[in-house]
């Protein structure tokens, strides 16, 4: 199955990654990331938390979005963080000429009202996925049951950032893959990235005053990086 994608051109991921630092959404530092593992950086897409900041981000997953070729008839976002992405990304959409229709689903079942999990545009055709990280891949696999269970094809996730990471599995190992790698060749998924760690690294290094966090965020790279999360091309 075909299921190369597009991470938009350099110029764009480097003003989105530029702007994510801005807004203070991507820290260096030292943190624990939900693997585990210490890392020099941190990215939080819940700290796009204004208006602005979220119509922003809207038209950054739009531009990547539209440059990657991806088509789709509805979007999808999971809750929680997904939710308001996915809105903000319809909305955007939108505004470019390209309406179209939005469902996201609740973490308990409705009892009343309505009921269900869903809420939204019924999930029908190819369905894009629109989150801020990949990490493990749980919160896809769980979208694409979902999405599977109303009668849609689970087709393509949109993120903010791909980290270049080995993922781990369900007991903490090191797997030699990234989410994405595996939500391309495993999942049979198109995956669309606005910047990935390599964007980040190319921001940084020619900024002096990121010089300790590139030389962090460098190493941090050599011990847990894939290779690359972009198949080769074909056809």
């Amino acid at each position: 199955m075909e299921n190369l994608s597009n991470t938009g051109d350099g110029a764009l991921a480097r003003e989105f990654v530029q702007f994510a630092i801005e807004r203070g959404v991507l820290r260096f530092g030292q943190f624990t990331t939900k693997a585990g593992r210490e890392s020099p950086y941190f990215f939080n897409a819940g700290l796009f938390n204004d208006g602005a900041s979220l119509g922003v981000l809207a038209q950054f997953y739009a531009r990547a979005l539209q440059a990657s070729g991806i088509e789709f008839d509805v979007i999808f976002g999971p809750a929680y963080k997904g939710i308001v992405l996915g809105a903000a990304l319809a909305a955007e959409l939108a505004r470019r000429g390209m309406n179209r229709p939005f469902a996201y689903n609740r973490k308990e079942a409705k009892d009343h009202g309505e009921g269900g999990i869903l809420v939204g545009a019924p999930l029908a055709g190819r369905v894009l996925i629109v989150d801020d990280v990949m990490s493990a891949g749980t919160a896809v696999r769980e979208s694409m049951a979902l999405i599977r269970a109303a009668g849609a094809v689970p087709h393509a996730v949109l993120i903010a950032l791909d980290r270049q990471e080995k993922a781990t599995d369900a007991g903490g190992g090191e797997l030699p893959y990234s989410a994405v790698q595996y939500a391309r060749s495993e999942l049979g998924l198109r995956v669309c990235a606005v910047a990935t760690l390599a964007h980040v690294l190319q921001f940084l290094r020619p900024r002096q005053e990121f010089a300790p966090h590139l030389a962090a965020v460098s190493a941090y790279r050599s011990r847990y990086g894939v290779e690359c999360t972009l198949p080769p091309h074909s056809g």
